[in-house]
């Protein structure tokens, strides 16, 4: 029950049940649950009172389905609402940072209304005249990803071999938009027509291809990139990443922005060829600087430098 003053409204929010491993997640391991929020911020606390505008859904949170606590971001907690990047409205403040009608970017929860109590990654959206939905893609974790990965891990130049996997997503096709405004050549891999063809007649990939019509991924590469691959942005992991390492130039660059073709089975798959990484003439591999995606979909993690 509210006390005298307070006003209390219904909050819908979406609650996950349980952790999911070996298999993909369900709409059952999900539940609409409808709470009450408090529409005025506790004195003293410093947090903030928002309603959200928008919410991202990104590969990331697949692996914070997981019951597994040594990642760079922790599980999401049963029983409580998910959590994810998202815009929102400041509707109550008790942080000098930030004051009623300010529009923010950063973590919330998806629900309606979130008291935001660490609002260190908060960030307010300083210009109005783009789309708000930008800061939760180019503007936002997905830009921010795919720049520092090619541009800080990559290090390319004008005239290189690029490819992509996942290129249609929300990295992915950054990753070859910035590749081709750089000067690339660069090839894209998708899961479905529709993809490919986004990729092709869009997004201005020089070519793509449908991995799952491929029954040699080494061939593939090959068929693409007969002379290698100067620039991997690695979203996929796998088998994918074992016949990428085949192809790589000397001195080719990897940046491992993501491994989620390993996030839903229960024995995921060893890297064969990673002894490709090392050479006798100069072979090394450097820890990179992505910008907080880790292991699976989210950012460039780090970088190899492929020599022989």
């Amino acid at each position: 029950m509210a006390n005298e003053g307070e006003i209390q409204i219904e909050n819908k929010q979406i609650i996950f049940k349980n952790y999911i491993d070996g298999r993909n997640p369900n709409e059952s391991d999900m539940e609409l649950k409808i709470s009450k929020v408090n529409l005025k911020v506790p004195k003293g606390c410093g947090a903030i009172l928002v309603k959200n505008l928008y919410l991202s859904c990104d590969p990331y949170m697949r692996g914070r389905m997981r019951d597994y606590a040594d990642s760079y971001i922790p599980p999401f907690v049963p029983g409580q609402a998910i959590q994810g990047f998202g815009i929102y409205k400041v509707i109550d403040s008790d942080n000098p940072d930030f004051k009623v009608g300010d529009l923010v970017t950063g973590i919330t929860n998806w629900e309606e209304y979130s008291l935001i109590q660490k609002t260190e990654q908060s960030r307010k959206i300083q210009s109005r005249d783009l789309p708000l939905s930008y800061y939760v893609g180019l503007l936002g974790m997905p830009g921010f990803s795919a720049y520092a990965g090619f541009y800080e891990v990559c290090s390319p130049k004008k005239g290189e071999y690029v490819f992509v996997s996942a290129a249609s997503g929300a990295v992915g096709q950054l990753v070859g938009q910035l590749a081709k405004l750089h000067g690339c050549y660069v090839v894209g891999s998708a899961g479905t027509k529709q993809k490919v063809d986004l990729l092709k007649n869009k997004l201005g990939f020089d070519e793509a291809f449908n991995y799952k019509e491929e029954p040699d991924l080494d061939i593939a590469l090959k068929r693409y990139f007969p002379k290698g691959i100067d620039i991997y942005f690695d979203n996929v992991g796998g088998s994918m990443l074992d016949a990428a390492l085949l192809n790589m130039k000397t001195f080719g660059r990897i940046a491992v922005c993501g491994m989620v073709s390993q996030l839903s089975v229960f024995d995921p798959e060893g890297i064969h060829n990673l002894f490709l990484t090392y050479g006798s003439s100069g072979g090394r591999g450097d820890d990179g600087g992505g910008s907080g995606g880790g292991d699976d979909g989210g950012g460039g993690g780090s970088r190899w430098c492929l020599g022989q």
